[in-house]
């Protein structure tokens, strides 16, 4: 009878042991979903994590009167066999066999798979806080008096809340789960709080708009032939922007009788201009409140630094889909040998994403910018340099400015391998 108490108490110590174990190694969300989808055991678990410590407290409280019951019944099975010798035989056989099937085994089976030890536990649990709770509150109450001795508050409980870069680590680790696609959509939503309109904007020097101060048969032609949907319009140049124009309105306009400047004008919306350091997320919830699609970039001096718009943040999170292959690569050419011809004013962040590189983008935004402020001067064509450990080629400049920058972005297997390199390093 003894020996079947003993196994029953050693069996209910792993229980105990495997329900702490399995109860804080949940996953809490996925916890909250199963117990939205009605899941029984999941209902009952969330309910005893609700108050930790009153579940903790129960569970040591058995766990611990189980461990010196069953210590109390082998020493008399000891001395029971072995005389003077058996406390000290069965201690030693007792300390084995708690931390085989008592402790480790169930604990590390708990860790491994904790819904399926703790939502079943659950039901055993919470029948058992109820009973033992006069208990719990004694212990509870003691322990709290302890922690205010020691300057602890009791009701500092830690956040369940995640912050950004841990739910990055969570959808990396739900790759299995998640669809490669959707998981990159999603690493780019919690990327976009990083990344300002100054990143993705379109540089005023590349803008294209309607100038109000062309005759009016130049303006018809722009419109007509125009790639984009919605123009800026300004008299004389950027600075001085009048408004936004809607294409499909332009068009409809010279299908009537009136068509001229002043007719022009009169579909003319006012223009929408967002600051410089604008970050992304915040931006894409600016269009939704305002309406709109585009906006022009501005300085702290009021100054037009470029043209932002919705699809630009949209491609940021899906990706490119322009309808031209060659337009999303106008910056990039790949040559033969696999090396690269980069335009001087392709975005460093786009380099960055071609080549998995990790150039800096907190200064300068485009090559151009970059190497110009690494060197100081403008650089002389077949000038070579290496930013950032990685290697460029000048290739051709003008006055002011580097128009075209050789890459080769396997330079560190080529020189790995010891093959020649014929770059000179500044």
């Amino acid at each position: 009878m003894l020996f079947g108490i003993l196994v029953f108490l050693i069996l209910a110590s792993g229980f105990f042991s495997g329900s702490e174990t399995g109860l804080m190694s949940l996953n809490r969300y996925r916890l909250r979903n199963l117990a939205n989808k009605k899941h029984k055991g999941a209902i009952k678990a969330q309910r005893l994590l609700e108050n930790p410590e009153r579940i903790i407290g129960m569970i040591l409280l058995g766990n611990n009167f189980v461990n010196i019951l069953a210590a109390t019944i082998a020493s008399i099975i000891g001395i029971r066999l072995l005389d003077d010798a058996g406390p000290w035989v069965s201690t030693i056989v007792l300390t084995g066999i708690v931390l085989i099937f008592a402790e480790v085994t169930p604990k590390t089976l708990a860790a491994l798979h904790p819904e399926k030890y703790a939502l079943p536990s659950a039901y055993i649990l919470e029948p058992l806080l109820k009973i033992s709770t006069p208990f719990v509150w004694i212990i509870n109450k003691i322990t709290r008096f302890i922690l205010q001795l020691l300057g602890i508050s009791a009701k500092q409980q830690s956040a369940t809340s995640l912050s950004s870069d841990e739910i990055r680590i969570v959808v990396n680790e739900a790759s299995s789960m998640i669809p490669k696609q959707h998981q990159r959509m999603l690493l780019s939503i919690l990327d976009l709080e990083k990344v300002t309109v100054e990143d993705i904007m379109v540089p005023r020097n590349e803008v294209t708009g309607i100038d109000i101060e062309d005759d009016w048969q130049s303006i018809r032609k722009q419109l007509s032939s125009s790639q984009h949907t919605r123009l800026p319009v300004y008299a004389g140049d950027i600075d001085h922007i009048i408004g936004l124009i809607h294409v499909r309105n332009a068009i409809n306009l010279f299908q009537s009788t009136e068509n001229n400047k002043e007719s022009l004008r009169s579909i003319i919306r006012e223009a929408y201009f967002v600051p410089i350091s604008t970050q992304l997320h915040t931006q894409l919830l600016n269009f939704q409140k305002e309406k709109r699609r585009i906006a022009l970039v501005v300085n702290e001096y009021g100054d037009i630094q470029g043209l932002v718009t919705l699809e630009d943040i949209l491609e940021e999170i899906v990706g490119e889909f322009t309808s031209d292959p060659a337009a999303s690569n106008k910056d990039f050419h790949q040559m033969e040998d696999g090396t690269y011809l980069i335009d001087g004013s392709a975005s460093i962040r786009d380099l960055n994403k071609l080549l998995q590189w990790e150039l800096p983008t907190d200064g300068p935004k485009t090559i151009n910018g970059l190497i110009i402020e690494y060197l100081e001067h403008i650089p002389e064509p077949g000038t070579s340099m290496l930013i950032a450990d990685h290697p460029m080629e000048i290739v051709h400049t003008t006055r002011n400015t580097v128009k075209t920058v050789h890459i080769d972005p396997n330079w560190k297997v080529n020189i790995n391998n010891n093959q020649p390199v014929d770059k000179n390093t500044d």
